[in-house]
């Protein structure tokens, strides 16, 4: 495909016509006086005079070309370039001391965080049954008990993110321990804030939108109350609605379970009864215009990764565009290639009497 990026300028190819008009007359002018044309009949027509077109002719090709060249010729060439736009999400985990009741997977029994992070590390990289994985989208990770920490900023780099998550560990220190659900949200918020205006920042500074936020979401594991921290959930909460921000809520355990102690004369499993507090986690997620939901075993914390599947999608775009490329420095050159033969020719081999 070739375009003209200034094809006005094809108007001073009337340039042309001007000058055949001014050289005829010129022509016409000067003359010698001879007394005899009888000689000159019989030597007939010289080389040089049968090519004396040739100088006139160079001059309209150069005009020609010079003309073209500032039209700018352009070859495009169709493109196709995938833009995807992904969900960045924010997994914030639970790690205080009562996430280490046992919960079933896969029939064993496991801690309620290991449960957490196995099916977790599903949503993020696929199984082979209902999760697909989330390979287009932005993923970071915050645990907390009784502080928040981030462990992973945002990345489309899985494979990192998960080894992050096998160093989560629940809190050993009484100091450590505690559930500051208001904090860790707060925190969580900011991190997918901050992504999004680095993201715009980027694309405006480079042209380059090869990925953008579709959507902003936090997935909230915890089983228990907040009862640490600066913020409460429901400030974190509003923040988070202020800046569009989703915050899905899973309540992990509920229900009889047991816990495992540990003594100076060994481990001992004693049952507890744990009541997971739903109301102010169906508020922050009522809020935030996300869900709220009780996940008791391996089985239905799946199911609810697999209804955040559907809710959260992400998609590629591919966006055509032509890309061109510009042709007028091959015209110009010939143009200079060609006056400075017209110069050569007409000082040397064409050269009149005035």
């Amino acid at each position: 495909m070739i375009r003209f990026a200034s094809p006005w300028a094809f108007i001073l190819l009337l340039v042309i016509p001007a000058v055949l008009l001014y050289l005829s007359r010129k022509d016409r002018g000067g003359s010698i006086r001879f007394s005899s044309l009888a000689n000159a009949k019989v030597a007939g027509k010289s080389m040089r005079h049968r090519l004396a077109w040739l100088p006139l002719m160079t001059r309209i090709v150069i005009i020609a070309l010079i003309v073209t060249a500032l039209a700018r010729p352009q070859l495009g060439r169709e493109k196709v370039k995938d833009v995807t736009k992904g969900v960045a999400i924010e997994m914030v985990i639970d790690r205080s001391g009562s996430m280490n009741a046992e919960m079933e997977y896969k029939g064993r029994r496991l801690n309620r965080l290991e449960v957490v992070k196995r099916v977790f590390e599903e949503f993020l990289i696929g199984n082979a049954e209902t999760l697909e994985g989330r390979p287009n989208d932005l993923a970071g990770m915050i645990s907390f008990a009784r502080y928040a920490d981030t462990m992973a900023p945002l990345t489309l780099g899985h494979g990192a993110l998960l080894r992050f998550l096998d160093t989560v560990k629940i809190v050993k220190r009484k100091s450590e321990d505690g559930t500051a659900i208001g904090d860790a949200l707060a925190l969580a918020a900011a991190r997918l804030k901050t992504a999004e205006e680095d993201l715009a920042r980027f694309a405006s500074e480079t042209g380059d939108r090869e990925y953008e936020i579709k959507s902003k979401i936090i997935i909230l594991l915890t089983d228990g109350q907040n009862n640490s921290g600066l913020r409460s959930p429901a400030e974190a909460a509003s923040l988070a609605a202020r800046w569009g921000i989703k915050i899905y809520a899973i309540g992990v355990g509920g229900g009889e379970s047991v816990n495992t102690v540990n003594t100076l004369f060994g481990n001992f499993k004693v049952p507890t009864m744990n009541r997971v507090d739903t109301r102010p986690l169906a508020a922050i997620a009522d809020l935030t215009g996300g869900v709220f939901r009780l996940a008791k075993d391996e089985k239905s914390l799946r199911e609810i990764y697999e209804e955040i599947n559907e809710l959260e999608k992400s998609e590629i775009e591919s966006i055509r565009y032509v890309d061109y490329r510009e042709l007028f420095v091959p015209f110009a050159a010939v143009a200079l290639v060609l006056l400075a033969l017209e110069v050569i020719l007409s000082t040397l081999v064409f050269r009149r009497i005035p």
